[in-house]
């Protein structure tokens, strides 16, 4: 087997840290922001154009807030994914329908996340509008898997998952619509957390939408950075309507029952990704959980009205670009996708309220999985991360959406319910890609995911691309 991995690590200040020690070394003094930024800017510059992840850079000038040395990340270098307004920043949104321009304001969550006290260096790549589970283009490179470039890093926050997993940054910012947190984790060999809908403050996309689907997070290499950072991003803003969540440090000290979920009505899992997830399951029951089946109660309608939904988004997109997004948006530079998506929203637009009424009460339906179950333990998608061009959004259409629906068969739930879900990478492939699997809990019991994410980790820690 030829090893095809592309990485940054080396023998720099940056080292093999994970966000919390590179914050520990900055408050003992034996490192500083400058020295990190300056590492991490020259990691991504020797990875760039094998990976194609970085948007922008703004390795000159990286953003952070006041000097509070206190903020549990102070100093710790990352980026912010290119659909989030950072100002004196262009965003982007991975679209060639527009020239952006820098953004005048900056995001109530960009707010939130320099709050916690990291450095952002520049924006990652993303594929058009989020929309694909692929971070691949009409006209111009792909982000590639740091584990094997020839295949795909996920998506939509694929940029980000490949400066992660390669090194550059220990955490970067991702956020979640259909599972473009947890996508991009399960290809990459990274934590991948997408909370429970109003843990953080709210995306200003989503909360323009009929259901808000997006919540942000981060994508990291430890579960301890992506606890840290929730604890931290708490600090900025707790929603009082959830239980506090504070920082997980560890394993919990009670046996859950967990079901166990193996295929989606709407695709097959493959056998690499079975493998792995009753592996996982396996693992928890020695330590000692209960695992027992489990089926998902959403089927083929739920597919077809998120399906829907997913075109009515692509509809508004092209309908407010030019006063939305910039004067120069043109909707025939639109993708294949995302043209597509709104082709089919017309043909179907009448059974909108009838989707948008039954995707609204998936949230009483999913809530009845979490009467006998602490957990559900899922694949995060039905088979391992595909070469690049399978779902390059230049496939005609109509295959490009059963590749997909085959391929993105369980994360959507968690967004249209609102409830927390999160990727593990616990398994891989014979020729090394990372597969990663799902947990998923009520509404705000984050806390028995990460948890049960510690428990997992120490039991046996993930692969690393370095070694």
């Amino acid at each position: 087997m030829t090893d095809e991995r592309v990485h940054a690590f080396g023998d720099d200040v940056l080292g093999d840290h994970d966000a919390v020690a590179l914050a520990a070394l900055v408050r003992a003094g034996e490192a500083s922001p400058e020295e990190l930024a300056a590492a991490a800017s020259a990691r991504a510059r020797r990875i760039d154009s094998a990976l194609e992840p970085v948007a922008f850079a703004a390795y000159t000038a990286p953003r952070r807030t006041a000097e509070d040395r206190e903020a549990p990340l102070f100093g710790v270098p990352t980026y912010l994914k290119d659909n989030v307004d950072l100002r004196g920043m262009p965003t982007g949104q991975g679209s060639a329908a527009f020239h952006a321009r820098p953004a005048r304001r900056t995001a109530g969550f960009a707010d939130q996340f320099l709050a916690t006290g990291v450095a952002v260096l520049g924006k990652s790549r993303l594929p058009e509008f989020g929309l694909n589970a692929s971070t691949e283009y009409a006209a111009a490179e792909p982000v590639r898997n740091p584990w094997k470039p020839s295949h795909s890093p996920g998506a939509s926050s694929g940029g980000s998952a490949a400066l992660v997993a390669a090194g550059v940054v220990p955490i970067a910012h991702a956020n979640d619509g259909g599972g473009s947190i947890r996508i991009p984790a399960a290809c990459c060999g990274l934590v991948g957390l997408k909370p429970t809908r109003g843990r953080l403050v709210p995306n200003d996309q989503g909360r323009r939408l009929p259901i808000d689907l997006v919540t942000d997070g981060v994508l990291t290499r430890t579960v301890r950075d992506t606890a840290a950072f929730f604890a931290a991003a708490e600090r900025h803003h707790r929603n009082p309507v959830l239980p506090p969540l504070g920082l997980v440090e560890g394993p919990g000290d009670r046996p859950l029952r967990i079901g166990l979920v193996l295929d989606s009505p709407l695709a097959p899992t493959d056998e690499a990704t079975r493998r792995a997830v009753e592996e996982t399951a396996a693992r928890l029951e020695a330590l000692g959980h209960r695992v027992e089946p489990a089926e998902l109660p959403f089927g083929e309608e739920f597919s077809r009205d998120f399906t829907l939904y997913w075109g009515y988004i692509a509809f508004l997109i092209a309908a407010t670009g030019r006063l939305m997004l910039d004067r120069s948006f043109r909707t025939a530079r639109l993708d294949g996708l995302t043209s597509g998506l709104r082709r089919s929203f017309h043909r179907e637009f009448t059974r909108i309220p009838g989707a948008l009424r039954r995707l609204r009460r998936a949230e009483h339906t999913y809530a009845g999985m979490f009467r006998h179950h602490d957990a559900v333990l899922s694949p995060v998608l039905a088979h391992t991360a595909p070469p690049i061009g399978h779902l390059s959004p230049n496939v005609p259409f109509e295959q490009l959406m059963d590749r997909l629906t085959r391929y993105v068969a369980f994360t959507p739930v968690n967004n249209v319910t609102g409830a927390p879900g999160i990727a593990l990478p616990t398994g891989s492939t014979e020729d090394g890609l990372p597969i990663g699997v799902h947990l998923s809990a009520a509404h705000g019991q984050e806390r028995v995911l990460l948890e049960l994410a510690f428990a997992l980790e120490a039991d046996r820690p993930w692969r690393r691309i370095q070694d």
